[in-house]
C-alpha cells in the first residue's frame, strides 16, 4: 500500500471439479494524513484485531470462494453470492462462523440445496447452524446470497466515487475491510487456495479483478459479465474488484525464464496518455525485480494495474489500484506483489514486512535506474522524516489504531531503512541471499519478523538478536557527535553515541567515514563502536581536509562532525603500529611496540561484517594467517587497553 503521505511519494480446486464434487447451488444474474475512520475499534466484539483470526473461525480451513455479485456503479450497493469451500481441521464442528457486517441483508444460506438457519451477532458476526455435525477434514460447502450499502470504514472498504464526472465503485480492504462487504475469515492465518470473481455490470462498465479474465459475456438488459479466475493462494483483505468505464491496454513483459506475461492496464479514458507513458516504466521494474529476488510469484496469469479514487494505491494480488501512474507509486505496489502478496505478514505488528520491504524496493530502484544523487538524496528524505521525532518503533504497538499501523514515518519509512541498515550489517552477498531464502521458505505463506531474521542470520552466520533488538523493536534512533583531528599517519576520530529514546542504550551498527584530502584523494572507512564514548586512530596516506559521517546516508541518525585542530607531533617510529605487508597473501604481520594482553585485533570487510578476531600477545609482532581469505580489501582493527583503537585498510591478493 502506498499512501500519499511520501515525500514526493497444492492445493488448488479448480471451479469445474468443485461443482462436480457438490450438488449445484443456486445462480443469479442479478485515502502526511491518512483518510481514516476510527473503525478498528469496532471489530472488538467479534473480531480483536490483537489476534490472527477470530477463534470462531478457525474451525475450518478455508479452500476455494465464487464470487457472484451485481454492481452498478451509479448506486452504493453490491448483490450477490459467495460460495466459500472449506475443510474442517476441529474433530467435528455443527456450526459455522465468517466475519461479516451485520448491517448487510441476507436473503439465503444454502447447504446441499438446504436452507440454513443463520445468526447475526454483534456487529460482524455470521453462524450458520449446520444439519448435521461435520468431521474432520470433510471437504464442504455454503453459500450466502446478500445485499445491502456496506458500512464503509478503515481505509475505505468498498467505496463509490467518481472521476470526469464518470462513477466508479472500488473496494480497499485492508487491514479488517473485507468484512464489510463479503462474508469471510478476516485474519491472517487462512489463505484461501483460488477464488473466482464473476460481476455483472452495465453493459458501458467494465468489471477489474484477481487473475485472469477468461471470460466477457454480453447479457441481455444491456448488461455485461466478467468472470476472473485466480488459481492462486491469496488473504482476504487482497480480494477486490472495481467498475467503473475503464479504457484498457496490455503490454507483454519478457520474464527471466523466457516467457513472456501480460501487464494489463484498466486505466479512466481521461488518464490513459499519462497511463501507456509511466505503465511503461513499470515492465523494467517487473523484470529487475524478477532477477533480483525470485520469480514473479503470479506469473501464469498477470500483472496489472486499476485506477480507482484513493489518494495512493492498493497492492492486491495481481492487480494493484492506483491514483496515477507515477514511478515510485507504481513501483512500491509491484514491488508488493513479493512482500505483501506472495509473502504476507502473519500479524499487522509484523506489517513493515509488507510495507518496508515495498519502501525499500521503490528505494532501489531508484538505486539501479537513477544517479547515485538521487538515491542519496532518496535515504536522506527517509532519515529527516524518521528522526523528524525521537520515538516510534517498527513494530507496531497499537493494533487497534489503522493510523499507527500504516505510519509513514515509522512503518514505511523507518521499516525501508531498517532493511537498508541490515544490508549494510551483513552485506550485500548474504542480505539478498538472505532474502530470497526468506521469500521461498514462506512463498504464499503468512511471515513474521523472527522469520526473516532467521533466514538472514544463516546467510550471514551472524548474530542478529541485537540489531532486531534495537532497530525493529526498539524505539528512536542513534545520535552520534564526531570529532577528529589530525595526526602524523593520519587522523584521530572521536564518537560519542546518545539515543534518542531512553529505552535503548545503544546502537551495533556499521559506520561509515569517509577521509577527503588534496587532489580529490578519498577513503571509506567502516568502523565498529562498542560502545558510546570511544576513539579510534585510523592511518592514511595523505593529508586529510575534511571527514564525513553516514555520507551515503545508510544508518537512521542524527549526527555532528568538528574538526579539532591540534599541533601534529611526529611520533616516534618505533611507536606507530605498522601493518606489514601490504597487499598480502599469507601472512599479516603487525608490529606494535605498545601491545599490552588485554589488546585485541579483529578483521572486516568493508561492509563492516567481522571476519576474524583475536587477542594480542605481549610479543612486538604478531602474525595473522589470512591465507584463507577471499581477494579483495579489508580493515584490521586494534583496540588498544588506552582506549585508543587503530584502523588500517589492507589488500588480500
Amino acid at each position: 500500500m502506498y499512501h500519499n503521505f511520501r515525500s514526493y511519494s497444492i492445493f488448488i480446486f479448480v471451479s469445474s471439479i468443485l461443482f462436480l464434487s457438490f450438488p449445484a447451488i443456486g445462480q443469479e444474474d442479478p485515502t502526511i494524513s491518512h483518510p481514516y475512520c476510527s473503525k478498528a475499534t469496532s471489530h472488538n466484539h467479534f473480531f480483536s484485531p490483537q489476534a490472527r483470526s477470530n477463534p470462531l473461525t478457525e474451525s475450518y480451513d478455508l479452500k476455494y470462494y465464487r464470487f457472484e455479485w451485481f454492481i452498478d456503479p451509479n448506486i452504493y450497493q453490491i448483490k450477490g453470492m459467495a460460495t466459500s469451500y472449506f475443510q474442517v481441521t476441529d474433530e467435528t464442528i455443527s456450526e459455522i462462523n465468517f466475519d461479516f457486517s451485520t448491517k448487510m441483508n441476507i436473503d439465503s444460506v444454502i447447504w446441499h440445496g438446504q436452507k440454513l438457519n443463520y445468526v447475526k451477532n454483534g456487529n460482524y458476526g455470521l453462524s450458520i447452524t449446520l444439519p448435521k455435525a461435520l468431521e474432520k477434514n470433510t471437504l464442504d460447502s455454503v453459500s450466502i446470497s446478500y445485499n445491502g450499502a456496506p458500512p464503509s470504514g478503515g481505509l475505505g472498504s468498498f467505496v463509490r466515487s467518481t472521476h470526469a464526472g464518470s462513477p466508479i465503485i472500488w473496494t480497499l480492504s485492508a487491514p479488517f475491510g473485507s468484512q464489510d462487504w463479503w462474508p469471510c475469515k478476516n485474519g491472517l492465518n487462512d489463505k484461501i487456495d483460488s477464488i473466482d470473481v464473476i460481476i455483472t455490470t452495465p453493459d458501458k462498465y467494465r468489471a477489474a479483478s484477481n487473475g485472469t479474465l477468461i471470460k466477457e459475456d454480453s447479457l441481455p438488459n444491456q448488461t455485461k459479465r466478467y468472470h476472473w479466475k485466480h488459481r492462486y493462494q491469496i488473504a482476504p483483505y487482497l480480494v477486490a474488484f472495481a467498475v467503473t468505464n475503464y479504457a484498457t491496454f496490455n503490454l507483454d513483459v519478457p520474464l527471466k525464464d523466457n516467457t513472456t506475461m501480460p501487464m494489463v492496464n484498466y486505466v479512466y479514458t481521461e488518464s490513459l496518455a499519462s497511463a501507456k507513458t509511466g505503465i511503461a516504466k513499470n515492465v523494467q521494474v517487473l523484470q529487475f525485480f524478477d532477477s533480483l529476488f525470485v520469480s514473479y510469484p503470479f506469473s501464469k496469469e498477470k500483472y496489472g494495474h486499476a485506477q480507482f479514487g484513493w489518494g495512493g494505491g492498493m497492492e492486491h494480488q495481481t492487480m494493484s489500484f492506483v491514483t496515477n501512474f507515477d514511478f515510485g507509486l507504481l513501483a512500491h505496489e509491484l514491488a508488493h506483489q513479493w512482500f505483501g502478496d506472495m509473502v504476507t505478514c502473519g500479524s499487522w505488528e509484523d506489517v513493515w514486512l509488507n510495507e518496508g520491504f515495498a519502501t525499500y524496493l521503490e528505494g532501489l530502484t531508484r538505486e539501479r535506474f537513477e544517479s547515485n544523487t538521487n538515491w542519496k538524496n532518496w535515504k536522506k528524505a527517509k532519515i529527516n522524516n524518521i528522526i523528524s521525532s525521537n520515538a516510534g518503533s517498527v513494530k507496531v504497538d497499537n493494533l487497534t489504531n489503522i493510523n499507527r499501523i500504516f505510519d509513514g514515518r515509522l512503518t514505511y519509512n523507518k521499516g525501508g531503512m531498517v532493511l537498508h541498515a541490515l544490508r549494510k550489517t551483513v552485506g550485500d552477498e548474504a542480505f539478498f541471499t538472505g532474502i530470497r531464502n526468506y521469500l521461498n521458505d514462506k512463498s504464499f505463506k503468512f511471515a513474521l519478523t523472527n522469520d526473516l531474521k532467521i533466514h538472514l542470520e544463516a546467510a550471514s552466520n551472524k548474530n542478529l538478536d541485537p540489531f532486531f533488538k534495537t532497530m525493529f523493536a526498539g524505539q528512536g534512533f542513534p545520535i552520534y557527535d564526531v570529532s577528529w583531528s589530525k595526526k602524523s599517519t593520519g587522523i584521530e576520530l572521536k564518537i560519542n553515541q546518545k539515543t534518542s529514546h531512553s529505552s535503548i542504550s545503544f546502537y551495533d551498527l556499521p559506520l561509515l567515514i569517509r577521509l577527503t584530502g588534496d587532489d580529490n584523494k578519498v577513503i571509506d572507512v567502516t568502523v565498529r563502536q562498542l560502545k558510546n564514548e570511544e576513539s579510534f586512530e585510523i592511518e592514511v596516506d595523505f593529508d586529510v581536509k575534511s571527514v564525513e559521517f553516514n555520507p551515503e546516508f545508510d544508518i537512521i541518525c542524527r549526527s555532528t562532525v568538528k574538526n579539532i585542530v591540534t599541533n601534529i607531533e611526529a611520533l616516534p617510529l618505533e611507536k606507530l603500529i605498522k601493518i606489514t605487508p601490504n597487499p598480502v597473501s599469507d601472512y599479516l604481520y603487525i608490529k606494535d611496540t605498545q601491545t599490552g594482553v588485554n589488546d585485541q585485533y579483529q578483521i572486516y570487510d568493508l561492509t563492516g561484517h567481522e571476519i576474524l578476531h583475536g587477542r594480542m600477545s605481549n610479543e612486538p609482532i604478531q602474525k595473522i594467517d589470512v591465507t584463507h581469505l577471499k581477494q579483495g580489501n579489508y580493515i584490521i582493527r586494534i583496540s588498544s587497553e588506552n582506549n585508543i583503537t587503530f584502523y588500517k585498510q589492507w589488500i588480500k591478493i
